[in-house]
């Protein structure tokens, strides 16, 4: 049995029958709904089961939502979640991003200066409290302390920083070990002495794994070195 045609409600046979949007049409009957323009299966557009053309065809409008005391409730309720779930975030990967920084000379250096002025400190306030809240002790006092506490290791600054020597008139050699710089390095300290690569140390001394005391050859400058930076020659 033909079906009936959903424009004209007439019988459509199969040699003009449009099968679309889950109905049957004739081919002259299926129009837009608007402006009737002929429409065939690529150029029309649905909505409700009902054939449009791009011109006609319905737009989409947003609703607006009144903020009712259930809205809100919701939405702070979405706020409470959303801060609940960045926490347990969080605390799954504290600790997961830290970032690995080398060992070098420099840094061992700088971390037992900071230990030093971290057991000063700490003695300071150690006596205050054996005082019972005396005045604070006077600076020859502080001066004393901090030498008794001073580490017996060279690397702790007690270097004088030195005369700088005219490059014409070096002082002579005293046959210490001689060295080579193999990188460029820029003092960091009054008691450190900058040199640029290929300059040649001398009269070096051993003060601990990763620090040396020289002469450097072309400036006539002398004072604390690190021992990565240079070679014997």
């Amino acid at each position: 049995m033909n079906p009936l045609c959903s424009r004209c409600d007439k019988i459509v046979y199969p040699t003009e029958k449009v099968n679309c949007l889950d109905k049957f049409w004739h081919k002259g009957c299926f129009t837009c709904e608007v402006c009737k323009m002929a429409l065939n299966m690529k150029n029309y557009k649905g909505f409700e089961k009902k054939p449009y053309c791009s011109q006609h065809y319905p737009k989409t409008s947003f609703t607006s939502v009144a903020d009712t005391p259930e809205n809100l409730r919701l939405m702070q309720q979405s706020k409470v979640q959303s801060q609940v779930l960045y926490k347990e975030d969080f605390e799954k990967n504290k600790g997961k991003g830290f970032s690995v920084v080398a060992d070098t000379p420099e840094l061992q250096r700088v971390k037992k200066t900071q230990d030093q002025i971290s057991n000063i400190k700490y003695h300071e306030e150690f006596e205050k409290s054996r005082m019972g809240g005396e005045a604070l002790p006077t600076e020859s006092n502080a001066n004393k302390v901090c030498a008794a506490y001073q580490p017996s290791s060279p690397q702790s600054y007690n270097y004088e920083p030195q005369p700088a020597r005219s490059a014409a008139a070096p002082p002579p050699p005293t046959g210490g070990k001689r060295y080579r710089a193999i990188y460029d390095y820029v003092a960091a300290d009054e008691d450190e002495v900058s040199f640029a690569d290929g300059d040649v140390i001398l009269d070096v001394q051993q003060i601990d794994e990763g620090w040396m005391f020289g002469r450097v050859e072309r400036t006539g400058l002398q004072g604390m070195l690190p021992a990565n930076y240079v070679e014997p020659i």
